[in-house]
C-alpha cells in the first residue's frame, strides 16, 4: 500500500498550491462583498484562475486514488496537505509555526505512515 504515498503527495501539492495561489488571488481582490466589484475582480485574476485549474488537477488525481485505492486508506492521506500547507504559510506568507503546531504535523505524517503500513 506504500504506493499511495507518492500519488498523495503529489494530490496534496496541488491542493495546498492551489490553496496559496487563492490566498494570493484574494490578497489582490477588494474586501469580500456580493457586490459586481468583488466578483468582476475574481474574473481578471490570474492567481485565481491558477487556483481553480490546480483545484481541478488535484480533484482529478483525487477521482484515480479513490477509484484504485480503499477509501479507509486513501482519505486520511488529504491531510498531507496540511503539512505541506504549514510550509507553504511559512515560505510563501511569513508566518510563524509555534511547536505546538509542529508537533500537530508530525503527528500528521505519522499517522499517514502508519494508515499506509
Amino acid at each position: 500500500m506504500w504506493k499511495i504515498i507518492p500519488l498523495a503527495l503529489i494530490q496534496s501539492t496541488l491542493l495546498a498550491a492551489a490553496q496559496v495561489f487563492l490566498k494570493f488571488a484574494l490578497m489582490r481582490m477588494p474586501a469580500f462583498a456580493w457586490t459586481r466589484e468583488f466578483w468582476g475582480s475574481m474574473l481578471v485574476n490570474w492567481q485565481f484562475a491558477m487556483s481553480g485549474l490546480l483545484f481541478g488537477a488535484a480533484s482529478l488525481l483525487w477521482m484515480y486514488i479513490v477509484k484504485v485505492f480503499p477509501f479507509s486508506l486513501a482519505y486520511p492521506m488529504v491531510s498531507l496537505s496540511y503539512v505541506l500547507g504549514m510550509v507553504a504559510a511559512i515560505v510563501f506568507f511569513h508566518e510563524q509555526v509555534s511547536l505546538t503546531r509542529w508537533l500537530g504535523v508530525f503527528c500528521i505524517m505519522l499517522g499517514c505512515c502508519l494508515i499506509a503500513k
